[in-house]
């Protein structure tokens, strides 16, 4: 088993400003953690410029061009509530949009069997032509579409753990019967969305809302019970996950209480559902994660287990 690590040095210049919790010390830390000697066999690949077609069949050119034209020369600019431009932003977005590009094109030529993309800002809040949540474009969206788009990909599954509901993703893919979006989520919650009513035109949108302290017990029971026999059933022929760590009893942002190994386990069950239908296809895009130990420890977790060690 192959895994691919993608990431660029780029992405520690998108700016926050101070004690922003979505900064580059996430990224740091992961790279820190994939230093060690059990990731010695872990592929690793910068992550190439701006794929604008690859952007483009999620976001509207009119919203790109709004986003890129709104990078400050100096300074900060708050384009929304939690949505922070800097200088060194737009190179960050492009190359997080390439590094989601070339992730896909390596799973999907399998030449590696599984890939990690730890690229900030991150992406899942992000709507089709709306940021908010500490994001811009969404990443798990550009992975399903370019499967679609340059690998034939028919049916794409997007499971997504963050403690946030993806609203960004759940709204792209609304209307879309080739893409099942499920979510475990703390609800209720920012934003706001991902009651188990939202199901979408197709019933393709699978949300299992957790409380306040759920814990690891009902988190498994939601994933065991609600979304695993809906991505196994769906058939996909990739499975994109957003990981995001802040499910973590340590993340001061969410409450829902999970420990290390509950990301253990769901990433090998996700794997497991990937090898039964899509030839083990999965690629992995960095989400949430604010305490940077916990960060650290999932992140390597996660990874260890889509290396198979």
């Amino acid at each position: 088993m192959s895994t691919l690590f993608v990431s660029h040095p780029c992405c520690l210049d998108h700016d926050t400003g101070p004690a922003f919790p979505e900064r580059a010390d996430r990224v740091r830390v992961i790279e820190r953690t994939f230093e060690g000697e059990i990731f010695q066999l872990l592929q690793r690949e910068c992550a190439p410029e701006l794929d604008y077609g690859a952007l483009t069949r999620v976001h509207p050119e009119s919203y790109v061009e709004q986003i890129r034209k709104a990078v400050p020369e100096e300074g900060y600019f708050e384009l929304a509530d939690d949505v922070v431009l800097s200088p060194g932003t737009w190179e960050a977005i492009s190359h997080s949009v390439g590094g989601v590009v070339v992730a896909v094109d390596e799973v999907m030529r399998r030449k590696v069997t599984n890939a990690f993309v730890a690229m900030r800002p991150p992406g899942h809040h992000a709507e089709t032509a709306r940021a908010m949540g500490f994001c811009f474009f969404n990443l798990a969206a550009i992975a399903a579409r370019r499967a679609q788009a340059a690998h034939g990909a028919e049916r794409v599954a997007i499971v997504d753990f963050d403690v946030h509901h993806g609203n960004g993703t759940q709204e792209i893919f609304w209307s879309d019967k080739s893409v099942l979006y499920a979510s475990t989520h703390q609800f209720p919650l920012y934003p706001g969305t991902g009651a188990s009513e939202e199901r979408g035109a197709y019933d393709t949108i699978v949300n299992a809302p957790l409380p306040e302290n759920a814990g690891s017990r009902m988190f498994r029971e939601a994933m065991s019970e609600k979304i695993l026999p809906r991505v196994e059933a769906f058939a996909p022929d990739l499975v994109v996950i957003s990981a995001g760590f802040d499910a973590h009893r340590f993340d001061p942002i969410g409450a829902l209480h999970l420990e290390v190994a509950d990301f253990t386990w769901i990433t090998n069950e996700l794997m497991e559902i990937a090898d039964r239908r899509a030839k083990g296809a999965v690629v992995s895009v960095l989400e949430g994660g604010y305490d940077l130990i916990a960060l650290s420890r999932c992140a390597s977790a996660h990874v260890q287990t889509l290396m198979g060690a």
